[in-house]
């Protein structure tokens, strides 16, 4: 069994609330619920602009694995654009 962990750090310069922010992330969720992902909001929950998302998925081929992270990794760059602050892909 192979897992693999995706860390997203997002920057919302334009987010003036918390109702703006979880649509930003709401939307990041849904659209990479696609890839059979489990996402979820791991730190900075109280602010305003910043969020890390952590991305995670398990399979039996790490191939596989690593493609579906990547994949994942390109629509939350097409999503995010400049508010992708940084990430990091971990292989367990």
């Amino acid at each position: 069994m192979n897992i693999g962990l995706l860390t997203l750090e997002i920057f919302i310069s334009d987010s003036q609330s918390l109702k703006d922010k979880r649509m930003v992330v709401r939307s990041l969720k849904d659209r990479l619920r696609k890839f059979n992902v489990s996402v979820a909001e791991c730190e900075h929950q109280d602010l305003w602009q910043r969020s890390t998302l952590g991305v995670v998925s398990v399979a039996s081929n790490p191939t596989v694995l690593e493609q579906t992270l990547h994949s994942a990794l390109r629509t939350s760059e097409e999503i995010l654009e400049r508010n992708l602050a940084n990430y990091q892909i971990e292989y367990l």
